[in-house]
């Protein structure tokens, strides 16, 4: 008789572990580093849809790897979000991530936009293109960004600071393209065709070329699209450069399972989701960005500046150059 009453308490037992579980399950937990404004939307719609709750903290991408490093195996993430493929390769390098074997994300994402051992997948795209002022530039005039350091542009070309991860980005894909020497060069050319000091941010340098400070930039396109939404009178215009060549250089935002996740098979279905074409373009229309999945429209805002052909090289490479980048940038005198 005890031990039919101990089988059936073991029985109890499993069949409620087996009901508790899931339910305890049924959220996760992501660290941030894009603004809430851009992810809440996202993550109260697959709530929605899945009954999955989605809890996250927001932060810039530097606390929130070390807050991941620091927590080691009790930390409550299970997804690390941020932008730039640079940040994502460092928090891969860092052992802060886990391979993923995911069908979905290989099918949904192309390759060359995320990692090559599938521990982050990009969700977004971010184009780093031309800004030019259409009162004193014809479009015809323009070509690539490699052009941008020849004499026709001494004194008219304005340039975001060298210390934002975007720039280190743009020239560590320019690295992996042309290799270091031809690069500095380049950026050398650049530097030498400075309107003025390189300034703090892209909105600045665009607003510089359209007071007519210099008559080109290089920024990333949802500046343009903020800047020009709330001033659309602003002689402002895009250009698409290397379509010739290699292509617009592009950047992601993107997110990975972390390494110790302890709800480790929702977080995957959450970037499953995340990549689907029913969340593609919630993910990157509130940022004015181009969906990373390919089957996705663009939104008639993003749509309206125009077709490009997109460099192919994989972005990881912007994180394993970043260092050479930075280097090269400050050898180059590009402040």
């Amino acid at each position: 008789m005890k031990f039919g009453h101990s089988l059936k308490l073991l029985l109890s037992s499993t069949l409620l572990a087996a009901v508790v579980t899931p339910a305890l399950a049924a959220e996760v937990v992501v660290y941030s580093a894009r603004n809430e404004q851009l992810i809440k939307p996202l993550f109260d719609a697959y709530t929605k849809e899945t009954g999955v709750e989605v809890k996250f903290i927001t932060d810039k991408e530097g606390p929130l790897m070390a807050r991941l490093k620091a927590e080691g195996r009790n930390t409550p993430a299970d997804v690390l979000l941020t932008v730039d493929a640079g940040n994502l390769w460092q928090a891969a390098r860092e052992d802060l991530l886990k391979p993923v074997d995911s069908q979905a994300l290989k099918a949904n994402i192309p390759a060359y936009l995320r990692d090559p051992g599938n521990q982050w997948f990009g969700l977004s795209v971010r184009a780093r293109t031309v800004i030019y002022n259409p009162n004193k530039v014809k479009a015809g005039e323009l070509t690539t960004y490699e052009d941008l350091a020849g004499p026709t542009w001494k004194g008219r070309l304005c340039l975001r600071t060298s210390k934002k991860v975007y720039n280190q980005s743009l020239v560590a894909m320019m690295i992996a393209e042309h290799g270091e020497e031809k690069t500095e060069q380049i950026v050398r050319g650049w530097v030498a065709n400075l309107a003025t000091d390189p300034l703090p941010d892209d909105t600045k340098a665009m607003e510089a070329v359209a007071a007519g400070l210099c008559d080109v930039t290089v920024v990333n396109t949802y500046y343009f699209g903020r800047l020009k939404e709330k001033k659309p009178n602003l002689p402002l215009a895009i250009f698409w450069p290397n379509q010739k060549g290699s292509g617009v250089h592009v950047n992601i935002s993107g997110a990975g399972v972390t390494k110790y996740a302890k709800n480790e098979r929702e977080a995957i279905k959450l970037l499953e989701w995340l990549s689907s074409s029913k969340a593609q373009n919630l993910f990157a229309d509130v940022n004015m960005e181009y969906p990373a999945n390919r089957s996705v429209m663009w939104d008639t805002t993003v749509a309206a500046w125009g077709n490009f052909r997109q460099n192919q090289i994989n972005v990881s490479e912007a994180g394993k150059l970043q260092v050479k980048s930075v280097m090269l940038m400050d050898r180059a005198g590009y402040k």
